[in-house]
């Protein structure tokens, strides 16, 4: 450390922790407000300086009481925020974050989806004191094309939060040949990964919209006449399972090329955190949901309201006593 980290610290512990103004500041440590003001910014870049907002929202609300009891949730996480995009995905990552700390013991074997979504909540965990963690890799994710799926990347995170042992999938998500992805199967290490995927309790993903900028449109894995039927018969996708409105699934013959968990097997896990928010995610968001595929949810507020189908001026408008937990946040149509 540095003096200026030294003097940085000492002018950011008065402005911050004591409350003095930068004048104050200035007059304490016998230097000009201007340097301060520079000083305290030094602090907040060299990371010495942690600024947590409390939204008194993050302890509950009636709009997530509302959706958890309509579909039957342990627990819900809103994010109440005007963000859009790729800064509503930083958001729901920060509360797909805290909701998966708060479900993970030493000794735990967590399933793990990629895409945007599971990106942004890799990218906002902090290290965690747990022991004998592992995360195993729910489908493939080796892209044909220059779009990362950011597989890779998301495990290593999640790995490194919790000083845990990656289980990892290096395959494509989807097989030219349905034959083909049978074989590779059964190969004795590619098997093992998959019924670690199966067998985990706890599972971590998100749901995909239906559009040509989705991330699954765009791995090279698609033909032109798959893209054109799953915008008619598919509403959405979870784990690269692309799901119908009944919550099943919309092409079969795809499906069986398909490398990763099943739709069955994910809904028959303990402990399902699902992450997705956002316009593209509302219609498969509320498929998902009333097909029983989460027990836990983040999403945002006006995702939330539109699920419920109320008008999102009023979504809090109800006197009744919290359920769920509220935050601050969505995503694009990627999974």
């Amino acid at each position: 450390m540095n003096p200026r980290d030294e003097q940085a610290i000492d002018a950011a512990k008065l402005y911050y922790r004591d409350g003095l103004s930068q004048g104050e500041v200035a007059d304490r440590l016998g230097v000009s407000r201007p340097t301060v003001s520079k000083l305290v910014q030094h602090a907040k870049e060299r990371g010495f300086v942690a600024i947590e907002i409390r939204d008194p929202r993050e302890t509950g609300s009636a709009l997530a009481d509302r959706l958890a009891q309509r579909f039957d949730l342990a627990e819900v996480r809103l994010a109440h925020t005007a963000y859009t995009g790729a800064a509503l995905t930083r958001e729901l990552g920060r509360l797909g974050a805290e909701a998966l700390t708060g479900e993970i013991a030493d000794g735990d074997l967590v399933g793990v989806g990629w895409g945007e979504t599971m990106y942004a909540v890799a990218r906002a965990l902090t290290p965690q004191p747990r022991h004998g963690v592992e995360f195993v890799q729910l489908k493939g994710g080796l892209s044909l094309t220059p779009r990362s799926t950011n597989d890779v990347e998301t495990m290593t995170s999640f790995c490194r939060a919790f000083d845990a042992h990656p289980r990892m999938l290096p395959l494509p998500v989807i097989f030219d040949s349905a034959e083909v992805k049978r074989i590779v199967e059964g190969e004795r290490h590619i098997r093992h990964i998959l019924d670690l995927g199966r067998e985990a309790p706890t599972a971590i993903f998100t749901v995909g919209g239906i559009s040509p900028q989705a991330m699954l449109f765009n791995l090279g894995h698609l033909t032109d006449e798959e893209r054109d039927a799953l915008q008619v018969r598919a509403v959405g996708d979870m784990c690269s399972r692309f799901f119908d409105e009944n919550g099943d699934i919309a092409l079969p013959e795809l499906d069986e090329r398909t490398v990763g968990i099943s739709l069955a097997d994910l809904r028959a896990k303990p402990t399902r955190i699902l992450v997705a928010g956002g316009p593209s995610k509302i219609r498969p968001l509320e498929v998902a949901l009333a097909s029983g595929y989460a027990t836990h949810l983040v999403t945002d507020a006006g995702t939330a309201a539109r699920v419920l189908g109320e008008d999102v001026a009023d979504r809090d408008a109800s006197p009744d006593p919290p359920h769920g937990v509220d935050g601050d946040a969505a995503a694009r149509g990627d999974t």
